[in-house]
């Protein structure tokens, strides 16, 4: 039961994660980041990082694998968005 709830947790993880790709692929091409909103992405990347401590407290490698991903995506849209301002 455990290995199906980390398989699930893997790929709910994998697709929720691959979401940011095109964004940051997007703003790499465009330079553009006028309607990314600083606040949003700078609340957003504080949340999964706590998230990323919270799979680590329990070990959970879905939550840690998806959120420290999502952490280095989440993070890049932010320096995008202060580098082409």
């Amino acid at each position: 039961m455990m290995e199906s709830a980390n398989t699930l947790g893997l790929i709910a993880g994998a697709l929720t994660t691959a979401a940011f790709i095109p964004q940051v692929v997007k703003i790499w091409k465009s330079r553009h980041t006028q309607d990314i909103s600083l606040g949003m992405f700078a609340i957003f990347s504080i949340g999964v990082f706590l998230w990323l401590l919270y799979g680590i407290q329990l070990g959970a490698l879905p939550v840690i694998l998806s959120n420290g991903i999502t952490l280095v995506l989440s993070l890049t849209i932010l320096v995008f968005k202060l580098r082409y301002k």
